[in-house]
């Protein structure tokens, strides 16, 4: 989702010793907290900043942080959790926390999000998959979320004037876009997180628990509204049915100068504006329109959590270091610094002045994750909704596919 320069940091700090329970000047005493970060989350000055700063004011902790690749990190994690010899600190995937704590080996940090985190005041896409059966074991620390990105000259010359705020003129100014070698907007046929904002839009979901066991329900009329959305707005463009946004990179389709609009995370600009440096400056961005234009729609919430293992070494320590990387100040740096969304929503106009992520900011609010099963990660391995969207897209019966889908889904979450 992101692109950033490539990290390598590894930062730890031999410091004077003070503190509760420490004895001065023995330097045995000092005590290391380790973290693990996921390679490109944070730039290099940041992580300089905040270990910088915060080993000033905690003189007996040092930070050793470590950064590790998404790929194969979900049997990593499991391995340092199981052994104990793991990190006291794990960045994860805010839709991998369930999968982790199905494990109990992660500590149960509900005390300290009520009480010095303000949780009332959490992204809903971060804190949701965070919590497991009532109890807080993810701590919200950045989101990201896709916005409509649209070309600046096409809408003027279009007669566009104001960006759509509801369905209904999204729908209006798509088709009016899409005329004249113009594609109103590139919406490949299999990008499955865009419907499921439009699915909860219309009060439906992807899979719901009940009464302990999954059930998926893309054939629920909620959800068919959604889909059937979709294929409204789909085909104002020449997006391909079989596809998703990858195929190819709906990024370098924008770059060509005759589409008008996508869905993407706002770092998607960088990718066109390299590609195509004739767009620069002419790019817009805009939250995903909702049903009314008093909310805008909701939308997939991606990023991270912080996780803290039940048998981290340093566990006391390990708390306040993920309250502080939680906390108003860094949340504030970490969203300027990086363009991230912060985690709470009170701290959203810190964006004011960047557009696009401003526009990040306004549907994270609205923002949701996938279904809160540990079996999840399965389902997307195969994914049985681009198939399902791909069907519908292709002229086939919308709930005799959505129940085949919603039959193997349900299948392979009842394999937990």
């Amino acid at each position: 989702m992101k692109n950033f320069r490539a990290l390598s940091v590894a930062l730890v700090s031999a410091l004077t010793l003070t503190g509760c329970g420490v004895i001065p000047g023995t330097g045995s005493d000092t005590r290391t907290v380790r973290i693990w970060l996921m390679q490109d989350s944070v730039s290099d000055d940041f992580l300089k900043r905040f270990t910088t700063s915060y080993e000033k004011d905690n003189p007996s902790v040092e930070l050793d942080v470590t950064f590790q690749e998404w790929t194969g990190i979900g049997k990593k994690v499991m391995a340092a959790l199981e052994s104990g010899k793991g990190p006291d600190i794990i960045e994860v995937g805010n839709t991998q926390v369930a999968q982790y704590a199905e494990s109990d080996a992660l500590l149960d940090l509900t005390l300290e999000s009520v009480r010095d985190l303000g949780n009332e005041q959490w992204l809903p896409g971060l804190a949701e998959p965070g919590s497991i059966n009532g109890s807080q074991y993810g701590i919200p620390w950045y989101a990201a979320n896709r916005v409509v990105i649209y070309n600046k000259d096409l809408f003027a010359d279009a007669g566009i004037t104001a960006v759509p705020r509801t369905r209904a003129q999204w729908l209006d100014a798509s088709e009016q876009l899409d005329d004249n070698g113009v594609q109103g907007i590139y919406l490949s046929g299999q990008d499955w997180y865009t419907l499921s904002g439009f699915i909860w839009d219309e009060g439906g979901d992807l899979a719901v628990e009940r009464g302990g066991d999954w059930q998926a329900t893309l054939d629920t009329p909620a959800a068919l509204r959604g889909m059937a959305f979709y294929k409204e707005l789909q085909a104002h463009g020449d997006g391909p049915k079989a596809a998703d946004e990858q195929t190819p990179p709906q990024a370098e389709v924008f770059a060509q100068g005759n589409v008008a609009q996508i869905i993407a995370v706002p770092g998607a600009a960088t990718v066109i504006e390299k590609a195509n440096p004739d767009l620069k400056g002419k790019l817009g961005y805009f939250p995903v329109p909702g049903k009314t234009a008093e909310r805008p729609g909701s939308v997939f919430t991606g990023g991270s959590d912080l996780i803290v293992p039940e048998k981290a070494r340093q566990r006391g320590a390990a708390i306040e270091v993920v309250k502080a990387l939680a906390g108003t100040r860094w949340q504030t740096d970490l969203a300027r610094t990086m363009n991230y969304v912060p985690n709470k929503t009170s701290l959203a106009g810190v964006l004011k002045d960047e557009e696009g992520t401003a526009a990040m900011a306004a549907g994270a609010a609205r923002g949701r994750a996938t279904p809160n099963s540990p079996q999840w990660a399965e389902v997307e391995a195969d994914n049985p909704i681009k198939t399902y969207m791909t069907a519908v897209l292709q002229g086939k019966n919308a709930a005799r596919a959505a129940r085949q889908a919603s039959e193997r889904i349900t299948d392979v979450l009842a394999r937990g």
